[in-house]
């Protein structure tokens, strides 16, 4: 059984410590950290054992219940009844009764109380943390670690970005900014649907529906409008790579929000840019489909195509994994801003800066996620750069459409079960609900850009004739360490959603596919099973294969040398 993690606020709190021990000199420092002010209760040869701090207020007597007692309800603060607010004992073994005699008393009268090595005498115990900033980082094994959660600690901080306290407290500014300038109060929001999100922003709540949620861009509410700049830091935060959110400013994530405002993104460009470019240092251009997520899905066109690049504009959905292996100091990156209501003047951006980049000359890299022909824009981008004198290079990428059933065990395909496979949308343009399909027993169709609007979706299909009861799979980050399955029918599909929450980018797959391998029985079970992580995720195996890549250059290569022997002489014959 897990306990609730919590981060406390401490401050001017009055903390008992029982004993003198290593652990009670760090205890004492984390108190006086926090704020909070330590009361050290020892007998008096123990004393000289703990650095003097002017916050430390020593008390000497000796280890006797009473004397204990009289101390818990006399040490705290006035505003409660001068009760101590925390105890810390750090008493050896020896005092095996003592321990028990003031662990009861304090969990009868609900005073917080931690026993070194003692979990069995202690209502909260302490993690092993990592501090940077306001930045806090906490590992527990609930008392069965033997010193695991401190190596867990170290190598889950080892994969942190080194400033990421700063990019706390950048984001935590944006978003103060953020509200100020646009007066988000109580008042004006307790109509709205964002009031009625409470604690949506609380750092353990999850990812709902609404992270993604539809907004018609060019029929936004006023609502819609005033909340949009807090929904796109909403949506950086879920999707940029850390080290990308340290850089982040209020310019960067204002300046489409502006254009947005004035009217400034045109749908077109002047007609001179349109004009075929003739020049002895052209550009190049390349769509490069990254695959679902995982280093180890990209195809070695699309590695060479990374690190031959000098721009790479990247959709937002595209994995920091993927992302990492970016050369950082001779390639430049610009990960689109395709937020609620800016899809389409986010995507013009786009073609923009490419163009611009090719009118001076350089390699371009347009990195879409999955495949750039499947639900990619990538015809539209092929044609609107081939128009304008540069005709792409288009490197195909695994679709997540076709390798989330793989990686989740559903063939799309199964004699007597599924002969046809169907890939599907189910954001229409401009966000409109598309043409959906009609219902075929023996076929899998998987939608994509779905998830957030399945309470919409769902039921459109069943007054297609689609069985309720139909087999279906939620699959999001697919291949991605933190990938997820949620196996259901698509009668309880929008449950599932709001029950389990968001992990964009996610994928519905139906069919009876879905129950062959995994057989879901929705009659006598739980009406959705959830698994979580991916095997095939880890990527570590291909670095030394990535570094040869990365260091590959054809015109180091030459060419081979072609030796040709004569042929042997021919035999003589009487």
């Amino acid at each position: 059984m897990t306990n609730i993690l919590a981060s406390l606020n401490c401050r001017d709190e009055h903390h008992l410590i029982i004993g003198v021990s290593n652990v009670a000199t760090l205890r004492i420092n984390s108190i006086l950290d926090a704020g909070a002010i330590p009361i050290l209760f020892t007998e008096s040869g123990e004393v000289s054992k703990v650095e003097e701090s002017e916050k430390l207020k020593t008390i000497t007597g000796k280890f006797e219940f009473d004397t204990i007692r009289q101390l818990l309800i006399s040490e705290g603060r006035a505003e409660v009844d001068f009760i101590v607010d925390r105890v810390f004992v750090a008493l050896p073994m020896s005092q095996a009764r003592l321990k028990k005699s003031i662990y009861d008393y304090c969990k009868k009268n609900r005073i917080p109380i931690n026993t070194s090595d003692s979990p069995d005498l202690s209502t909260f115990t302490l993690l092993s943390t990592f501090t940077s900033g306001d930045f806090q980082m906490g590992v527990t094994t609930s008392g069965k670690g033997c010193k695991l959660a401190s190596r867990i600690k170290r190598e889950l901080t080892n994969a942190l970005p080194a400033n990421i306290g700063d990019i706390c407290d950048k984001i935590g500014d944006l978003r103060k900014k953020i509200q100020e300038e646009d007066n988000l109060e109580l008042e004006d929001l307790k109509n709205s649907d964002h009031f009625h999100s409470i604690g949506e922003h609380d750092e353990d709540a999850i990812n709902t529906s609404k992270l993604n949620a539809l907004v018609e861009e060019f029929n936004m509410t006023q609502e819609q409008k005033k909340l949009q700049r807090t929904r796109w830091l909403s949506q950086v935060v879920e999707y940029f790579p850390l080290n990308t959110l340290g850089e982040l400013s209020l310019d960067d994530l204002t300046s489409a929000f502006h254009e947005y405002k004035a009217g400034a993104a045109e749908t077109d460009e002047p007609e001179k840019k349109k004009q075929k470019v003739v020049d002895s240092k052209k550009g190049s251009i390349s769509l490069v489909g990254s695959g679902p997520g995982s280093v180890s899905l990209l195809t070695i066109g699309a590695l060479q195509a990374i690190h031959n690049a000098d721009l790479i504009l990247a959709d937002k959905l595209v994995p920091q994994q993927v992302l990492d292996i970016i050369p950082k100091k001779r390639t430049k990156l610009f990960i689109a801003r395709k937020f609620p209501g800016n899809a389409e003047r986010a995507q013009q951006e786009l073609l923009s800066m490419g163009l611009e980049a090719l009118l001076r000359g350089q390699k371009v890299v347009r990195l879409k996620q999955g495949d750039p022909y499947i639900f990619g824009r990538g015809g539209e981008e092929y044609n609107y750069f081939s128009e304008r004198g540069f005709t792409p290079v288009v490197l195909p990428g695994i679709t997540s459409a076709l390798a989330a059933p793989v990686l989740t065990n559903i063939p799309a395909t199964h004699r007597d079960v599924a002969d046809q496979v169907l890939i599907c949308t189910g954001t229409g343009r401009r966000g409109a609900l598309p043409n959906l399909p009609e219902f075929v027993k023996s076929r899998t169709t998987v939608f994509l850009m779905a998830l957030h609007r399945v309470v919409d979706l769902i039921p459109k299909l069943i007054e297609r004739d689609w069985d309720p009861k139909l087999p279906a799979a939620i699959i999001e980050r697919a291949s991605c360490p933190d990938q997820r399955i949620v196996r259901t029918t698509i009668e309880n599909v929008a449950k599932a959603v709001e029950a389990c929450g968001s992990r964009p980018p996610g994928l519905l797959v139906t069919g009876y596919a879905c129950d062959v391998i995994f057989k879901h029985n929705s009659e006598t079970s739980e009406p959705w099973v959830i698994e979580e992580g991916c095997e095939t995720a880890n990527s570590t195996h291909l670095e030394p294969f990535l570094k040869l890549v990365s260091s590959y250059n054809p015109e180091d290569i030459s060419k081979p040398s072609i030796h040709q022997t004569p042929p042997p002489e021919p035999l003589a014959t009487s």
